[in-house]
């Protein structure tokens, strides 16, 4: 369902939203691209600054586990 809203931007933004929107999509159509894509990388980036903490947290764990695995390896 859409819901009609007003929104206030920069004539410059309205310029470029002018300039790289396809002749056949309309403004709402090109701003409401532009939001999904914005939300998505947000919640990616949210994502990924977890998984980096727990990679922090766990990290010598992590490190000694591998040193372990590589420790069983034989010497070229």
């Amino acid at each position: 369902m859409k819901i009609k809203t007003s929104i206030t931007i920069s004539e410059q933004l309205l310029a470029n939203i002018d300039e790289l929107r396809q002749p056949d999509t309309n403004r709402s159509a090109f701003i409401e691209d532009a939001m999904w894509t914005v939300i998505h990388q947000m919640r990616r980036d949210a994502q990924t600054a977890k998984d980096i903490e727990i990679i922090n947290r766990r990290a010598d764990y992590l490190n000694e586990e591998t040193e372990e695995a590589l420790s069983f390896q034989t010497p070229r």
